[in-house]
């Protein structure tokens, strides 16, 4: 027996150094085997995700959620081996958990987010979406935060308590979208012809859906030009092509048919 045990057995007596040992003991085995249950548990949910074909931000949240639960269970288990008397965890708990709530009320209204956009799901990964003045493609949505990812490879992480409070606009959640274009036509120009002009271009644009059919009028009489409305249906994934096709044909078309883009002018009378 070496001189440190020969010291903790004199003063802690055999029974108690015994009686610590098997405290040891027990921890040791409840970690191991409760780390081993753990990654059993993680491998069953995981199988069951993959079965039940969730929504990748639905599987990510599900197993983060398990992980924790399944962590806490553990933690308990080594405060009850340890002698602590569960009525006074759980006391303990109780009022810890009365002291954070109120110094993380903003992140326990980020996870209460993250569950209702789980539960409402107003959005998905890779669909399109604006959230106040930020604007881009869900890449992942986690228990405190949502990632969005800009078209220009910019990063945004937005508190998920931030996203349930705020107006939120998906520009992926139906299959077919709106092309809405404005273009402006001299006061002396046949607003007959530039309506045939804006059909023609419309009909050549092979992403266009020919039912409903474009929608073409008159929207306003600006000061300096009448302001023509363009409204065409296409496919969700085909709106920015459609827009850019629009916005370029209907210039060269203009131009071929002498049908002026005016630009803004005032008419001053000078009296003598």
């Amino acid at each position: 027996m070496s001189d440190f045990n020969i010291y903790l057995e004199t003063l802690l007596g055999s029974e108690k150094l015994a009686g610590l040992a098997e405290v040891g003991i027990r921890l040791l085995l409840t970690v191991i085997i409760g780390l081993i249950v753990i990654k059993i548990i993680m491998k069953i949910t995981r199988k069951s995700l993959d079965k039940s074909g969730a929504d990748p931000s639905v599987y990510a949240f599900i197993k983060n959620a398990v992980k924790i639960v399944c962590i806490i269970v553990i933690v308990t288990m080594c405060l009850g081996i340890m002698g602590i008397p569960m009525s006074t965890v759980v006391a303990v708990l109780g009022a810890a958990g009365a002291a954070i709530a109120l110094a993380l009320r903003d992140s326990l209204a980020n996870v209460a987010g993250g569950f209702m956009i789980i539960i409402t799901k107003p959005f998905s990964k890779d669909d399109l979406i604006d959230v106040g003045e930020v604007s881009g493609k869900v890449e992942k949505i986690d228990l405190f935060l949502t990632t969005l990812k800009t078209y220009d490879n910019k990063t945004i992480t937005i508190p998920n308590g931030l996203i349930n409070t705020s107006i939120l606009v998906n520009h992926s959640k139906e299959s077919r979208r709106r092309v809405d274009c404005t273009f402006s036509i001299g006061y002396g120009n046949d607003i007959g012809k530039a309506k045939e002009i804006l059909a023609a271009v419309c009909d050549a644009c092979p992403d266009i859906i020919k039912e409903p059919a474009p929608v073409i009028g008159v929207a306003n009489h600006g000061d300096s030009a009448v302001i023509m409305d363009v409204k065409a249906w296409c496919e969700t994934d085909d709106y920015w092509d459609v827009k850019y096709f629009l916005e370029e044909n209907v210039k060269i078309a203009f131009d071929e048919h002498d049908i002026e883009i005016p630009y803004p002018q005032m008419d001053v009378f000078i009296k003598k």
